[in-house]
């Protein structure tokens, strides 16, 4: 009798379901990095209409039997080659027109991963690149963003994909001071001065060296590797990795 009665419920619920149009899912993901001291994104060509030719976020439909973090880190390996990189939710974008093909919601998502990792995944892919991020507006106001060619000029990218953009590098900007996010943009063993030039390519402005070593040393995020770097003429770097917790001392 139970049986039946949840049969039955069963039944009216897909029918319910069956009554209403059904949105499209999707995720796009801002794919950041800090190349050349100044915050950059991973850009796609797209092949096909709508927008073709234009650069884009990687992204992607969700498929019926997969998550939506699944699903993004489905498209950063299949279209990115890459896996196991920084990876959060970060917005859904949902106006009625954002897509010409119909009614998609998207789902965006950022990732971080150092430069070294990431142009080594370009050297193979040549459809991809790497654009400077513009940001027109200070602190962590929000808005869109452009992104920039080598010559420095303005590059259009499709969809709603500047706005996602844009409020990538905001969550970014207001997590930093934090939240050890920076230290996903850099290997495993940095200078204070690499630490020092990720923190300053994301907030978009200079920060006093001095005080900026003081507030890292003091923290408890840092530990001493042991190790030092010799940057041409330039006296010996300390080399240090993050410190995931504040029991990991070795």
């Amino acid at each position: 009798h139970a049986s039946c009665i949840y049969a039955i419920r069963m039944e009216v619920t897909l029918s319910e379901l069956d009554r209403y149009p059904h949105p499209h899912l999707a995720v796009d993901v801002a794919l950041l990095t800090l190349h050349e001291r100044a915050l950059h994104v991973l850009l796609l060509r797209r092949a096909d209409p709508p927008y073709a030719e234009t650069l884009a976020l990687p992204g992607g439909f969700v498929r019926i039997d997969e998550s939506l973090t699944a699903a993004a880190a489905r498209v950063l390996a299949e279209k990115c080659g890459l896996q196991s990189v920084f990876l959060e939710q970060l917005y859904t974008f949902g106006e009625v027109a954002r897509d010409p093909r119909g009614r998609v919601v998207s789902v965006a998502y950022y990732a971080l991963v150092p430069a070294e990792r990431l142009l080594a995944v370009l050297g193979e892919r040549q459809a991809h690149g790497l654009a400077r991020i513009d940001v027109p507006w200070p602190g962590i106001e929000g808005g869109e963003v452009q992104v920039l060619d080598a010559a420095g000029n303005p590059q259009p990218l499709a969809f709603d994909h500047a706005r996602i953009l844009g409020t990538a590098v905001q969550r970014l900007r207001g997590k930093i001071d934090y939240a050890p996010v920076g230290f996903e943009l850099l290997p495993p063993a940095f200078t204070l001065l690499e630490l020092l030039q990720v923190h300053q390519a994301v907030l978009g402005r200079e920060l006093n060296k001095d005080s900026f070593r003081r507030r890292m040393l003091a923290s408890g995020l840092l530990a001493d590797t042991g190790q030092e770097r010799r940057d041409g003429a330039w006296r010996p770097a300390a080399l240090y990795r993050f410190r995931q917790t504040p029991e990991d001392l070795t």
